[in-house]
């Protein structure tokens, strides 16, 4: 089965150039080089520079002065967030528009290399599932990202370690995070030429709005995908343990698929409302993709796999597919995996059916065709690796 919009031309599709410049300058040793078309980037200043061109992105640049003023000068108060690159916090801008601004930690994981990265992809790539870059700070040696601010923080902030305060997610809105997430990396696989592979795909960058209404953030770390005959990108492998794929993990050939897996991850912690790894569960039930295997594999098993903070209202049968969805995302074999487009047709199936039906477990629906959901294992594309 193929992705559907991979099939029909876009005349908006999204392109990428890549330059040799950003390979040969970086002060970072990197895999790849991404450059947008019509920019350029200057490292002996550390600024990303225009050329006169069409294509408009809408960032713009800021002072650090600006960015102090906002958040208070990085008050401890403003700290919302803290990851790979660095330290996120809350800010107004003079214009009154709230904002988060992420400050590049230069002893972190993350470096120039992947504010670059960053910079570039998310002021080409544009669409309602993807976080919307405002504007990055080059002054001196720091580096700094403004963002829309997403109010509802990460979807890691609302299935795992809940206070007393906060209400579990319930049925219909993992669904609707799901399905948004999968649009979301649907753009990134279809609709962008050529395409682009997230690579960190995890609850923790999926950002959720006022709406519960997901966008995928930190792009970082995404890459340029294969074109032509190339089946796989071969890079440094980077990621976070728990949601790489085992076939990019083992020997560091990136493909579409890795994001599926990792895609699959995200799907079984909706599911179960468990982390991808846990330390602080008992040794066989800490890897959760491990833990869940023998669930996933057969049926009558499925509903242990629930989170019980669902306390049984949720579809019998909408889970049954959501899980079946999940368990081809995480097989072992890259090729038997599905394309996100067709995730994408399944999951928004689901959602349509099982909105505002949370019921016990027992309840089964009878209005939900099987062979409505375009995943039968043997309509899988076969890719090699």
């Amino acid at each position: 089965m193929r992705c559907f919009s991979c099939i029909s031309p876009h005349k908006n599709d999204t392109k990428i150039d890549i330059e040799n410049g950003l390979r040969s300058t970086s002060r970072h040793s990197s895999d790849s080089s991404v450059s947008g078309r019509g920019r350029s980037s200057s490292h002996g200043s550390g600024k990303v520079n225009r050329r006169k061109t069409t294509d408009t992105s809408g960032a713009r640049s800021f002072t650090f002065r600006e960015l102090a003023a906002a958040t208070s000068n990085f008050r401890e108060l403003n700290l919302i967030g803290e990851g790979g690159f660095g330290r996120v916090y809350k800010g107004r801008l003079e214009s009154s528009e709230i904002v988060a601004v992420k400050q590049l930690n230069h002893d972190g994981v993350q470096g120039f290399q992947e504010f670059i990265v960053e910079v570039l992809m998310l002021s080409l790539l544009h669409h309602p599932n993807l976080v919307t870059l405002i504007g990055y700070c080059t002054s001196g040696d720091q580096r700094l990202l403004v963002y829309e601010y997403m109010p509802m923080g990460s979807l890691e902030n609302h299935l795992f370690d809940l206070g007393s305060d906060k209400e579990p997610l319930n049925w219909s809105t993992r669904m609707k995070i799901a399905v948004g997430a999968a649009r979301g990396l649907e753009y990134l696989h279809c609709r962008a030429n050529p395409p682009v592979i997230y690579r960190d795909l995890k609850s923790a960058n999926i950002l959720l709005d006022a709406d519960f209404s997901p966008k995928l953030s930190d792009f970082g770390l995404a890459k340029l995908g294969p074109v032509g005959e190339k089946t796989h990108v071969s890079t440094r492998v980077m990621g976070t343990y728990g949601y790489c794929a085992p076939e990019y993990a083992m020997s560091g050939k990136l493909t579409l698929k890795s994001d599926i897996y990792s895609f699959g991850v995200v799907l079984l912690e909706l599911i179960t409302g468990r982390k991808a790894i846990d330390r602080s569960k008992m040794p066989g039930e800490q890897n959760l993709v491990a833990w869940s295997r023998p669930f996933l594999k057969d049926q009558k098993k499925f509903y242990q796999l629930v989170d019980p903070l669902l306390e049984g209202r949720y579809p019998r049968r909408c889970l049954n597919y959501a899980i079946a969805i999940t368990a081809m995302c995480l097989h072992e074999e890259a090729h038997f995996r599905p394309l996100i487009g067709d995730i994408v047709v399944a999951l928004e199936y689901l959602a349509s059916q099982c909105q505002g039906t949370e019921s016990n477990s027992n309840q089964v629906r009878s209005d939900v065709p099987q062979s409505s959901l375009p995943i039968d294992k043997d309509s899988c594309p076969r890719e090699p690796v």
